[in-house]
């Protein structure tokens, strides 16, 4: 085969076998970004939403001093609140392990600045945000229900102040301990909640936050209507009414939705079936935001309620799964790499031969456009087999410019111009490589051995 042949052949299909390596490593890419945990169950009709991170949860009565007021409390007490906080523990457990540790605890509902604020003030130990406990590089999270619902209906930070202070300390960590106690509802109590139940099928104890229930969350996840108790957050340290026990004795085929502040639990048919399974992956989910925040329980009542719902839609309570068609992206997801894997490989010997060919006319074979072009595609290829999500923007930058430069050459523009782009994308591949971490694959480097 003539070179002149070889090379009207060969280059559309080395470029060919590029674009189609950038096609599928873009598609790959794209598959695995993830945002969140976003479990999809058949046909739900649940709301996909989940608890707003960004300005909600935010209180106009929630404030904190300068860094310097704060910082001058921590210096003068080890332990202190300031107004509006929330988070209370066992003094004499906590005090066990304590040491000279240093406690701030802040209200809730804190906006952005403010609790950066919190967390500039140095020589606080452990800092308190609503419920969120952290020090350090450390931020303590629970991981049972018990601890949860000590955590959101009293505001217990119990376990995870000792939890927190005992890494701190580099001590063993004890075993958590559930201290929250019930007791029976007195016969007052419970006369006004079922009051309240008869006539409208929700009672809201003065203090609630709940106004009222999403309908359409709600109906979707009882379509036989539910009875709704809102009651505050409770006093830390006594009792809690069991409310829900007692009402289910008396009404047993009636689902029953107890709220203690934020904490949300199921009584009624089924319950054994989904009510912890739903309580488990709504607060594994969301008990972080939920700690430092501010939440009506509206909001927090609805995203749980579609959380039911969507456990309905998995197959429970004798409901299929919908049929779902199969995705032709996920069946085919794993054969990518393989297909990116290949293309790679035959783009790489065509440029190989490509780049020892004699360039004949075009003179020095290290200067001329076409061979650098060649040269840092090659570059290009090898290079973004390790790159990851720092590194791709610099590459992706790279290749534009360089397919930006093939354009150019081939509908005969300035050289200038040429070059210009051949510089961005050697800019943007040696910023790659640093990124990357291999001085062989900045692109000086790369040419000098490939060319010489």
């Amino acid at each position: 085969m003539t070179a002149g042949r070889y090379r009207r052949l060969a280059e559309p299909l080395r470029w060919t076998l590029l674009g189609l390596a950038v096609l599928v490593l873009v598609v790959f890419l794209l598959a695995q970004r993830q945002q969140g945990i976003d479990v999809s169950y058949g046909r739900s009709p649940a709301s996909t939403a989940g608890v707003d991170t960004d300005g909600a949860g935010t209180s106009d009565r929630a404030t904190v001093p300068s860094v310097d007021e704060m910082t001058a409390l921590v210096a003068a007490a080890p332990v202190v609140r300031l107004p509006g906080s929330v988070a209370h523990w066992n003094e004499q457990r906590v005090r066990e392990v304590a040491g000279d540790t240093r406690i701030l605890v802040a209200p809730p509902g804190l906006d952005k600045d403010e609790r950066e604020r919190v967390r500039d003030v140095e020589n606080a130990t452990i800092r308190v945000i609503g419920t969120e406990v952290s020090g350090g590089f450390y931020q303590a999270s629970s991981d049972r229900l018990p601890a949860w619902r000590a955590q959101f209906a009293t505001g217990d930070v119990t376990d995870l102040l000792i939890a927190l202070i005992t890494t701190l300390r580099k001590e063993p960590v004890p075993a958590d301990r559930d201290e929250l106690s019930w007791r029976e509802p007195s016969g007052p109590e419970l006369t006004a909640v079922l009051t309240g139940l008869r006539a409208t099928g929700r009672h809201i104890a003065p203090g609630a936050t709940l106004t009222d229930v999403p309908e359409t969350a709600a109906r979707n996840a009882f379509p036989d209507g539910a009875w709704y108790v809102a009651l505050p957050v409770q006093r830390y340290g006594e009792p809690l009414p069991r409310y829900g026990p007692a009402l289910s004795a008396r009404f047993p085929d009636q689902p029953i939705v107890v709220m203690y502040g934020l904490w949300i639990e199921y009584h009624g048919p089924g319950a054994a079936d989904f009510a912890e399974l739903a309580g488990a992956s709504f607060y594994g989910q969301f008990a972080g935001v939920l700690s430092r925040s501010d939440y009506p329980q509206r909001n927090v009542l609805g995203v749980y309620l579609n959380r039911v719902t969507d456990i309905r839609y998995a197959g429970l309570f004798e409901r299929p799964l919908p049929y779902r068609p199969a995705d032709p992206l996920r069946v085919a997801l794993p054969a990518l790499p393989w297909l990116f894997a290949g293309c790679v490989a035959a783009f790489m010997v065509l440029s190989a031969r490509s780049l020892r060919r004699p360039e004949g006319r075009l003179g020095s074979r290290r200067d001329t456009a076409p061979t650098r072009l060649a040269g840092l595609t090659a570059l290009a290829v090898e290079v973004s087999l390790l790159t990851d999500a720092r590194s791709n923007p610099a590459l992706t930058r790279g290749i534009v410019k360089l397919q930006a430069a093939r354009s150019a050459w081939e509908e005969k523009l300035p050289a200038r111009h040429v070059r210009t782009l051949l510089d961005e994308a050697a800019a943007e591949l040696d910023d790659t490589a640093r990124q990357v971490g291999i001085a062989s694959y900045r692109p000086d480097n790369y040419l000098r051995g490939r060319l010489s």
